[in-house]
């Protein structure tokens, strides 16, 4: 599994791309789309709500169980991935392509985030 170097990570499996005027993606990483299995049902926040770093904004359902989404930075959301709500199984096959989750304008980034090195060693063990 090869964690893409330009993200970084949070501890929720999350990823975070570099802000594009100010504007960043989100997706699930490929480790916590294999724990979940096929994912089937995918519940995003709305695009103007803002989201907390650290706090759930939503939640992938998948064969296996429910789990919660956690938003990784502090802001606004300005889109949400509507091809992965029509097609869920997306997050599974293309996690840090098609299978992205939403949008977020960033106000706060949170010091913990890692980088893919240390995201790689924090699910080795």
């Amino acid at each position: 599994m090869s964690n893409p170097q330009q993200l970084r990570y949070s501890k929720e499996h999350e990823w975070l791309s570099a802000a594009d005027d100010g504007v960043s993606t989100v997706g699930i990483t490929e480790h916590a789309a294999n724990a979940l299995g096929d994912v089937v049902f995918v519940q995003l926040p709305e695009v103007g709500d803002t989201v907390s770093a650290g706090e759930t904004c939503g939640e992938l359902e998948s064969t296996k169980s429910v789990s919660d989404l956690y938003s990784p930075v502090s802001g606004e959301v300005t889109e949400v991935n509507e091809d992965v709500v029509n097609d869920p199984a997306l997050v599974n096959s293309a996690p840090f392509e098609g299978g992205w989750l939403f949008k977020v304008r960033v106000a706060e980034e949170p010091a913990d985030l890692l980088s893919a090195a240390e995201y790689d060693a924090f699910v080795a063990g």
